[in-house]
């Protein structure tokens, strides 16, 4: 929950990387190996309290890297927000979140957008209709399966094909490598630019929504071959496929965002 509450926007150039054991590392990757330092160094990321009273210098010295990660201060104003409302709604403990939620997928994530809104809430208007897109909160639950695949969590858990896609920028660029997604012209040449795309633009809402169905639709004709096939596990392979660059790769779009 502390990872998610920080996992978003790093596309910024020069891009922010960290140094760890002397690997270089970007993006999620990076800020999930620079909190796994600071946690075996001693500093207290999982404790509420700390999170509460947490200072920008600490939060810096936590996230050292070449350049300052982007919205530096929205990550600050998250993680003190995250160990006041899990103090004060859920007594000071990550595990009575997931418990209110029942251990189902969907109801954690009902569970986070609701009692911890300006962390979770992702969502967005469209034309006078609400669009849920619920990215970071349903990448808690989808983290917790895979922590409990490994045997590191006890906790039983339900719902898991229940999650749709988790829509971000580096999906849709790998839907539209693979020609299942693909843009106007016009949104093609900005993306192609790297010319930013507004946060709450039709434009933005409309990747977000358009990669949700394409990967459920993939899903769906993967799952005659593959009846364990969901959306979550398809977004993986999307995900962990986009790590693997080639030269030819178009750029993603650009949308300076705390939701993804």
């Amino acid at each position: 929950m502390v990872f998610n509450s920080l996992n978003f926007c790093f596309w910024e150039e020069p891009k922010w990387t960290v140094t760890i054991d002397g690997k270089n590392y970007d993006g999620s990757l990076g800020l999930l190996r620079a909190l796994n330092k600071a946690i075996k160094d001693g500093v207290q990321l999982l404790n509420p309290t700390y999170l509460s009273k947490l200072t920008d210098r600490e939060l810096a010295k936590i996230l050292a890297g070449n350049v300052e990660i982007p919205l530096f201060k929205e990550r600050l104003r998250l993680l003190n927000k995250l160990g006041r409302d899990v103090i004060s709604k859920f007594s000071g403990s990550f595990t009575n979140i997931i418990k209110k939620g029942s251990g189902n997928a969907s109801k954690i994530v009902e569970v986070l957008v609701t009692d911890l809104p300006e962390i979770f809430n992702d969502v967005a208007n469209y034309h006078g209709h609400e669009i849920k897109f619920y990215k970071r909160a349903q990448l808690v639950p989808a983290h917790l399966f895979d922590l409990r695949k490994l045997n590191l969590l006890s906790i039983n858990l339900t719902g898991y094909d229940e999650l749709t896609t988790f829509a971000d920028y580096k999906v849709p660029q790998l839907l539209r490598k693979f020609g299942i997604l693909e843009y106007s012209k016009d949104l093609a040449k900005k993306i192609d630019s790297k010319i930013e795309i507004p946060a709450g633009s039709d434009e933005e809402i409309e990747i977000r929504a358009s990669t949700i169905w394409a990967v459920e639709l993939t899903t769906r004709e993967l799952k005659k071959k593959f009846p364990q096939a969901n959306a979550a596990r398809v977004d993986g392979i999307f995900w962990f496929r986009g790590q693997v660059k080639s030269p030819d790769d178009k750029p993603y779009h650009r949308t300076r965002t705390i939701w993804y």
